[in-house]
C-alpha cells in the first residue's frame, strides 16, 4: 500500500488559519460530527493529505467531507476538485461533497450522505 504524507508541516499555519476562520456551513457541520458524535467516527478538521487539505476527514472510514460553495461550480473550479478528488481516490480516499446550502436546508440528509459512506459491520 502506497504511504501518503498527512498534515504536513509547510500546511500548518494555512490548516490553522483555516480552522480559525471556518465558514457558517463549516461551522455548523463541525458542531454535528465533532467529538466522535457521529456514529463514534473521529473527524477531523482542515486536514492536509498531500498537498491538498480537506475540510474534514475521518481516519477510520478514509473518507473526505467537502463542503462545495459557488467557486466549485464553475469550470475551473470543477477542474480542481476532480483533479483533487482523483488524487485523493488514488490514495485510498473515498471523498463526499456537499453542497453548502444542504447543511442549513436538510442537515439530515448531510448525515445520512455521510454515514452511507461508512462501513457496516
Amino acid at each position: 500500500m502506497k504511504k501518503f504524507i498527512t498534515n504536513p508541516a509547510d500546511q500548518i499555519e494555512k490548516r490553522r488559519e483555516l480552522r480559525k476562520n471556518m465558514t457558517i456551513y463549516e461551522i455548523t457541520l463541525w458542531k454535528v460530527i465533532k467529538n466522535r458524535q457521529l456514529e463514534g467516527r473521529k473527524f477531523r478538521r482542515q486536514f492536509g493529505v498531500g498537498k491538498y487539505i480537506l475540510d474534514f476527514y475521518c481516519p477510520s472510514e478514509k473518507l473526505a467531507i467537502e463542503l462545495d460553495g459557488a467557486d466549485h461550480f464553475t469550470s475551473h473550479g470543477l477542474e480542481n476538485d476532480a483533479e483533487r478528488d482523483n488524487y485523493l481516490k488514488k490514495e485510498g480516499i473515498k471523498v463526499q461533497r456537499i453542497e453548502n446550502k444542504h447543511v442549513f436546508k436538510n442537515m439530515e440528509n448531510v448525515i445520512q450522505l455521510i454515514t452511507d459512506n461508512f462501513k457496516k459491520d
